[in-house]
């Protein structure tokens, strides 16, 4: 018996183990933690590649989109020196949103998503972008290419999300600056800036 190529003796780890996507920075892997369904918080374990309970929602918010990572990216220097204000990369692989038509209710899904645009999030003085995309071949958004083409409701639904989704009360949100969305020629800067870092800090 032949294995297909390549092939995993155990789960690839979803950071380190899947690749960034089909044709990054524009059309990358999102490896989804979250959906919009989801009233507990996971995030993945970066020692095993799991999922761990991070925490049940302290908040009447829950996520609008889908929501995870792209693999083989870290949010270090070079993801840094794009964003105002920041003083450090927040050490994790880049958020991205995934906006699809069809509801996908199963977290651990990976997808492949198109990057129209992104969030400046500082979150205590840290860079936290939000990368923004849509769900790859999927018919509603075939002809959304750049964050402006998306309906203004649901781009500032999501800025409201992760400008008070930690904090139960408007005093708890005040280490949280959200300003003005990016389009997509920022946001492929983004991605790649996180892919460099990745880099250097994990190597190839």
């Amino acid at each position: 018996m032949s294995f297909p190529q390549p092939f995993f003796r155990w789960r690839p780890h979803p950071w380190h183990g899947l690749e960034i996507g089909p044709a990054p920075p524009s059309i990358v892997h999102a490896y989804i933690e979250l959906t919009p369904f989801d009233r507990v918080k996971y995030e993945l374990d970066k020692k095993t590649g799991y999922l761990r309970v991070d925490r049940p929602n302290r908040t009447s918010a829950f996520a609008p989109t889908l929501y995870g990572f792209i693999p083989r990216t870290f949010c270090g220097k070079r993801v840094k020196a794009l964003m105002t204000d920041a003083v450090a990369g927040d050490g994790d692989p880049l958020d991205i949103c995934v906006i699809s038509e069809r509801p996908i209710t199963n977290p651990e899904t990976i997808v492949n998503a198109r990057v129209v645009g992104g969030l400046p999030m500082l979150d205590r003085d840290e860079a936290d972008d939000k990368i923004i995309a849509v769900l790859e071949n999927d018919a509603m958004y075939s002809g959304v290419n750049d964050i402006a083409e998306l309906p203004k409701v649901l781009v500032d639904r999501l800025r409201h999300y992760f400008s008070i989704y930690k904090a139960l009360t408007p005093e708890e949100a005040v280490n949280v600056k959200i300003d003005a969305p990016y389009g997509r020629d920022h946001a492929l800067t983004v991605v790649e800036a996180a892919m460099a870092d990745y880099i250097e800090e994990f190597g190839e």
